[in-house]
């Protein structure tokens, strides 16, 4: 084999490396965006739920009128919400903390608890719940994995050539978030 063989296996085997690299961190950087437009359509959904159950409430809760303000604004919140994962997070959790609430006070009202719609709405907003969170695992894997890639030698020379950065992860803002909900009457 000569050297010029040598040199031309050499070259052909960087530019298919650089092409797998390239592809590689275009398919983690499509999955992260995937996965976030994932909690996006989870959380339309929920925002599509509250004022159904807000109605259904309404009727029962007569003087708890601070609680279902409480909701309705966290919503308007969470829905105009805007920027990035980190600020979206902190919106999304502080209506997730109302929510809590708002079933927590539900507790005071025997007849609520039992009728048909509230139960149904009340499901439906706790598998939204669960959808919400495991859109948000999903995403943080990404991102875990893109941000492995773009940091990672030699992977990053390449990620650093043709503009591939780091994307922030997708979690609890402030420590009041992370508190569970207190109802005091």
């Amino acid at each position: 084999m000569s050297f010029s063989t040598i040199v031309i296996l050499v070259v052909v085997a960087v530019i298919v490396w650089l092409i797998y690299t390239f592809n590689r961190l275009v398919v983690l950087r499509m999955r992260s965006k995937e996965a976030l437009s994932d909690i996006d359509v989870q959380t339309k959904r929920r925002y599509d739920l509250i004022p159904n159950l807000i109605e259904t409430v309404k009727g029962y809760m007569t003087h708890e009128r601070n609680v279902l303000e409480n909701v309705t604004k966290a919503r308007t919140e969470a829905m105009s919400g805007s920027g990035d994962a980190v600020d979206k997070a902190g919106k999304e959790n502080m209506l997730s903390g109302t929510l809590k609430t708002l079933f927590a006070v539900s507790e005071n009202y025997p007849d609520l608890k039992a009728n048909a719609n509230f139960l149904e709405l009340q499901r439906e907003l706790s598998d939204t719940e669960n959808k919400i969170q495991a859109a948000r695992r999903f995403y943080n894997s990404n991102v875990k994995s893109l941000n492995i890639k773009v940091e990672v030698f030699p992977t990053r020379l390449v990620a650093g050539t043709f503009g591939f950065s780091k994307m922030k992860f997708f979690e609890v803002s402030t420590e009041a978030e992370k508190e569970p909900v207190e109802v005091k009457f």
